[in-house]
């Protein structure tokens, strides 16, 4: 069994869930516009997406990305490009649409989908990875590559169990906002902005 500090790693990790980033700020725009269901499901999505980059760590891209400078910049742009893009089709909402589009919800296939591609698009996550997992692996463990699995896997687990509730709180207020069609325009504008300028710096940022 690998040897973790999970007293250190929990705290943490609980620190570094709770602050508001583009994961957290996809979660609350589905929730508000669909209702809890989307949001939690959401937040489903973008912790698998974190299981996807706990495997990559464990395979040791984060090394790689940190080595190559060409495919750090590939995958930094790729990322960049799917958080505008989620931020432009909020952005790009109008009060007509969202009326229209209330009856016609999107599947929760497919919020799960952007998801879990939110976290997937993004190196600065498996760069993150394979800084702070193995921080938490006690020195000369015998199995680290298997002690950075477990911790992702936990890390993953965590991010569900703090996403998910916002999400819910999130959809508890969708039933009000839908019946003021305005003020729900400027919440999806808002987080639209949001996520465009998220993706501009993540595009404009330098690495670390």
């Amino acid at each position: 069994m690998p040897e973790i500090n999970w007293l250190f790693f929990m705290l943490a990790s609980l620190l570094v869930i709770v602050t508001p980033g583009q994961d957290m700020m996809l979660v609350m725009s589905r929730s508000l516009s669909q209702g809890a269901a989307a949001g939690v499901v959401t937040a489903a999505g973008v912790s698998v997406g974190l299981v996807g980059h706990t495997l990559l760590a464990s395979l040791g891209l984060g090394a790689i990305l940190r080595a190559s400078e060409w495919l750090f910049f590939a995958f930094k742009m790729a990322g960049a490009a799917y958080l505008v893009y989620l931020g432009v089709q909020l952005l790009r909402s109008r009060q007509q649409e969202l009326a229209m589009s209330l009856g016609q919800p999107r599947s929760l296939r497919r919020l799960f989908f952007e998801g879990a591609m939110s976290n997937l698009a993004n190196p600065k996550i498996a760069v993150f990875y394979f800084a702070f997992l193995p921080q938490f692996v006690v020195p000369g463990d015998a199995h680290p590559a298997l002690a950075v699995l477990l911790l992702g896997l936990v890390f993953a687990l965590l991010t569900f169990v703090v996403k998910g509730p916002v999400g819910l709180a999130a959809g508890l207020l969708s039933g009000w906002l839908r019946s003021r069609p305005v003020v729900l325009l400027w919440m999806f504008r808002s987080s639209g902005a949001l996520l465009v300028g998220l993706g501009l710096k993540l595009a404009t940022e330098r690495r670390v």
